[in-house]
């Protein structure tokens, strides 16, 4: 049985990933123009920022600008005040879940309270707004969602949780959570979900209108002992 509802917020929430990874492209090959960062760009959703940024020191043999983290942020920021918008179908579909609703991220939690107002979702989650700001170890590793399970007084496999990325979903079921992956954001590529579904992964969504009826699923018993 399924109580309680988590999502993350970049990619599942407000379509962010595109702005970010274009954001991310352009100021690293401002600071070494003579290196190609696209293909590594592509691979950064679900990746804490400044992680990310540490395997680009080491994948390109590179050190980064001191403050060069900070103007990522500034810069991601700055866009998405400009132009973000929710995942189209979102409001409606959680408004039409009967679960409570929580928010699980692996963004600074400054970014993902901004993302989740820019989204007109307030009422929905209220408080229960949880960043990997708030544990040791962001996603993949489990810390985030247990921690927001604890807080919510909830036993982590009675939640389902959606997420955008393997990272994500990962860290959900090492947390002993219930999965759905959502692939309808912009920055999902081509052949996503079959990937997904070799990794043994089923219940897969494209369009957000199909959340209510998978989440109500799980509240009726039918996920069983599958995870994902």
């Amino acid at each position: 049985m399924i109580d309680h509802l988590i999502c993350d917020c970049d990619g599942v929430l407000v379509d962010s990933e595109i702005i970010a990874d274009r954001v991310m492209l352009e100021t690293l090959s401002a600071a070494f123009p003579g290196l190609d960062f696209e293909p590594v760009v592509k691979t950064a959703f679900g990746q804490q920022t400044s992680r990310f940024l540490e395997g680009i020191e080491k994948s390109f043999d590179i050190t980064l600008p001191a403050d060069f983290f900070n103007t990522i942020e500034h810069n991601v920021e700055l866009e998405l005040a400009a132009s973000l918008s929710p995942i189209n179908g979102v409001r409606d579909a959680l408004q039409r879940v009967t679960l409570p609703a929580a928010v699980v991220s692996n963004s600074r939690m400054a970014r993902v309270n901004a993302s989740v107002r820019r989204a007109g979702l307030q009422q929905i989650f209220g408080e229960r707004i949880f960043s990997a700001e708030q544990v040791a170890r962001p996603k993949p590793y489990p810390d985030v969602y247990l921690f927001a399970a604890k807080a919510l007084g909830v036993e982590p496999s009675r939640c389902v949780v959606v997420e955008d990325s393997v990272a994500g979903l990962n860290a959900a079921r090492a947390a002993g959570m219930k999965t759905i992956a959502f692939v309808g954001a912009s920055h999902i590529p081509d052949g996503y979900a079959d990937a997904l579904r070799k990794m043994g992964m089923t219940r897969i969504m494209k369009h957000m209108d199909e959340l209510p009826a998978l989440v109500e699923a799980g509240v009726r018993g039918e996920f069983g002992d599958v995870q994902s």
